[in-house]
């Protein structure tokens, strides 16, 4: 019993521990940035995601330049990883608009239980009941934060509340779509490689929804040092969120990241208590103890278990990088073939110059001999 308490605190699980709340509090400050958007009547979320994709690309792509190395993964993979996660980001900012706040906390928990399928199903992710635990204590935090809301009277109902139930669904699948494969391509390709990818497609996925959606908003707002603040604080945020994301997916996987994110709204409420001075119910204290300690018993863990999965993360790693590098290999084998064709061709012209001159020699031979 001692050794496992001894196990809970390595130093991989006080990593991936601050790490995830680190990701929270940044999570927490865009929601911030985008209330004070809100606040002076500026509603444009596909443009605040543009920018923090133009900041991946540029940085990131700008290391790949560096690197002169070719794409692990095809690029039409990365296309498709950003497309989901624009509109993940689209449809979950555009739900407030029309149901309540306490509805998109509630759904948007459904992003777990599919990130949960989703590793099981392609990524062959095993978990025990400890894990199940630990995602039902995190859970449970946050319906208690519901209903501390509920008993705060904060029902109101928004202007659709069906219609808004259901974007917070949708975002919420597209979200833990989105999570899985960035866990699958950080673990099989390469960390820089995703971003530089998702920054790059996103942007372009982002400037063709902005021109259709967002065109006449743009040109209404009046760009005042107040618009530009949260604006600009917005994209370096999310710029932060989505160079630590696959670092935390590479270390504890796609449920722990979903699993630390819960706590951004306690944060939150942290925020309003100590910068704002404003009295919030005591059920979310209880609440952000028990996804603390849901967190805690999620991401804790035996050694030798922690071992098996490294072992075998590491053999799935190598057997998804060969299947990247598959085509480059056929390559290598075609121009191998070629190179042996040809190296065959001139042993055998070799050989019949050689057996030729033991021919001449045998005749000069028998001629030298005769003459005796």
């Amino acid at each position: 019993m001692m050794m496992r308490f001894q196990d809970l605190w390595k130093k991989k699980t006080l990593v991936g521990l601050g790490l995830g709340q680190f990701l929270s509090l940044l999570i927490t400050s865009t929601g911030f940035s985008s209330s004070e958007l809100a606040r002076r009547g500026i509603n444009v979320p596909t443009s605040q995601s543009f920018l923090n994709y133009v900041l991946l690309a540029l940085f990131y792509g700008g290391i790949m330049i560096y690197r002169k190395k070719a794409l692990k993964a095809k690029w039409y993979y990365y296309v498709l990883l950003g497309l989901v996660d624009v509109e993940a980001n689209f449809l979950v900012v555009k739900a407030y608009q029309y149901t309540s706040l306490t509805s998109v906390m509630l759904l948007d928990c459904w992003s777990i239980p599919c990130v949960i399928f989703l590793t099981w199903f392609f990524l062959k992710t095993k978990y025990r009941v400890k894990k199940y635990v630990g995602v039902a204590i995190c859970v449970a935090g946050l319906v208690a934060v519901i209903f501390s809301d509920v008993h705060a009277g904060d029902r109101s109902s928004g202007s659709n509340p069906l219609k808004g139930d259901m974007l917070v669904i949708a975002g919420s699948m597209l979200y833990a779509i989105s999570n899985v494969s960035e866990e699958f391509f950080v673990k099989s390709a390469d960390r820089v490689e995703l971003m530089a990818m998702l920054g790059l497609f996103g942007a372009i996925i982002s400037a063709c929804q902005i021109s259709i959606l967002e065109r006449n908003e743009l040109k209404s707002i009046h760009w005042s040092a107040g618009a530009v603040l949260p604006f600009t604080g917005f994209a370096a945020a999310m710029f932060l969120f989505y160079s630590g994301v696959p670092i935390l997916l590479k270390m504890s996987g796609s449920t722990m990241l979903n699993l630390s994110l819960l706590t951004s709204d306690m944060w939150s409420v942290l925020i309003r208590i100590f910068a704002y001075h404003e009295k919030v119910d005591w059920i979310y204290f209880i609440a952000f103890a028990a996804v603390a300690l849901g967190l805690v018993v999620y991401s804790g863990g035996d050694k030798e278990v922690d071992q098996n999965r490294a072992e075998v993360g590491d053999a799935e790693e190598i057997a998804q990088s060969k299947h990247f590098d598959e085509e480059a290999a056929l390559g290598n084998k075609d121009m191998k073939t070629t190179f042996e064709s040809s190296k065959t061709g001139d042993d055998f012209a070799s050989t019949s110059v050689e057996k030729e001159d033991l021919h001449k020699n045998r005749d000069t031979d028998k001629i030298m001999q005769e003459r005796k």
